[in-house]
């Protein structure tokens, strides 16, 4: 059974009631993990979607983002101050020029925006990475049970936050999957894990709905005492498949004008060739001849109009998907392991020319002293590019 870090012994205490004194790695790599995705709006991206997703609501530049999330690591991995973030946030304002956002004008309207910020991104980290903790097998064995906790030093605490507090429930009670803290902007709740002495046996808490109409007139109906978007458990749906960060990015990208919805995509082909989901794809299939394994997602197309140029189909907003079975024809031409981390580049940055067969094309891309040659087609009914061969040879 792993370590389980109080509450006051974390490198940064979302509640700010603690001390900053040791290091919290699953919050850390939680947050370190997420993609950075533009937004108009903070309704852009909702519950789980956060927890792949960094997101900042108006700010759509890529730079932007990238300075934006830089600062919050730094608070994480380093146990800053909200001090320190405000200082590092007035100074990305003024570098990007980052204004017309509701409260940019003046300084009490800034101060605001960063703590928001601040609050809101290191609270669910936090809370993300507690979920991790609490998730393990050797923990749950010993404390099986979850308990609710609310911060009494709130200037403004919610009333259904101060009702819930001490409710004790098995860990897997569905009531944990929207109540799981925080709830809200500003909360500062948070849940422990209990041993079985703690638990009455009484049921989750029932406090009705409310309605909430988001801004395309849908109306929503919300758990009382939960914030629209904050109803669900961080750090749950990471341990999930690709899938549904795959179709969330296909989703934005599709929306996006090119030179956002480029940074975009960079950022996202980025994370999965750090990821090395093609070699690791290609070791499993290789290693162990499986014939239904699903296709892996190792990209995403950033210049469609490239694309459009060779095979006269509009790609915005396609991933990029590694077959089994090309990786097994692949691998008889001199394809390696580690050559299928190179997929998505050899389409984005590659030389394209048109194939002799419909909705397909050729990408050659030179590396060192090698040349990968891949050869691909394009599927409109899957909203994906899928490799067929990618040979490997050194260059003359």
């Amino acid at each position: 059974m792993p370590l389980i870090l109080s509450p006051t012994q974390v490198g940064f205490n979302a509640r700010e009631d603690g001390k900053f004194n040791r290091t919290f790695p699953e919050q850390a790599v939680f947050f370190k993990n997420k993609l950075n995705m533009p937004t108009e709006h903070y309704q852009d991206v909702l519950a789980a979607g956060h927890d792949r997703a960094f997101m900042v609501a108006g700010a759509m530049k890529a730079d932007l983002l990238t300075d934006l999330k830089s600062a919050v690591d730094k608070v994480i991995r380093d146990g800053k101050s909200f001090g320190a973030f405000q200082k590092d946030f007035e100074a990305i304002v003024q570098k990007h020029g980052w204004e017309g956002w509701t409260g940019s004008d003046t300084q009490a309207g800034r101060d605001w925006r960063a703590r928001v910020i601040y609050q809101t991104n290191l609270s669910t980290s936090y809370s993300a990475g507690r979920y991790q903790q609490m998730m393990d097998p050797g923990v749950l064995a010993a404390l099986p049970y979850w308990k609710y906790l609310h911060n009494d030093s709130v200037h403004h605490p919610r009333p259904l936050h101060v009702e819930w507090n001490s409710t004790v429930l098995p860990h897997d009670d569905p009531w944990w999957d929207v109540h799981f803290a925080p709830n809200g902007y500003g909360c500062r709740c948070r849940i422990i894990p209990v041993d079985a002495t703690e638990y009455e046996g009484k049921p989750a808490p029932d406090n009705g709905t409310y309605t909430f109409v988001d801004k395309q007139g849908v109306s929503h109906q919300v758990p009382m005492g939960i914030d629209y978007g904050f109803g669900y458990t961080p750090g749950k749906s990471v341990a999930q498949q690709d899938v549904p960060l795959r179709e969330m990015m296909q989703t934005k990208l599709a929306g996006y004008e090119p030179p956002i919805g480029k940074g975009l995509a960079q950022a996202v082909n980025a994370y999965l060739a750090d990821e090395k989901k093609g070699s690791a794809m290609a070791t499993q299939v290789l290693a162990h001849s499986e014939t239904d394994k699903a296709p892996a997602w190792v990209g995403l197309v950033a210049e469609p109009a490239r694309l459009q140029r060779v095979t006269g189909i509009d790609t915005k907003g396609f991933a990029i998907l590694l077959p089994a079975a090309a990786i097994r024809h692949s691998a008889t031409h001199g394809a390696t392991a580690t050559d299928f981390d190179q997929v998505a580049h050899v389409i984005n940055t590659g030389e394209l020319s048109q194939s002799i067969d419909e909705a397909a094309f050729v990408a050659v891309l030179a590396l060192g002293d090698a040349v990968l040659h891949g050869e691909f087609t394009v599927d409109t009914a899957l909203q994906a590019v899928l490799l067929k061969s990618l040979l490997s040879h050194k260059k003359p």
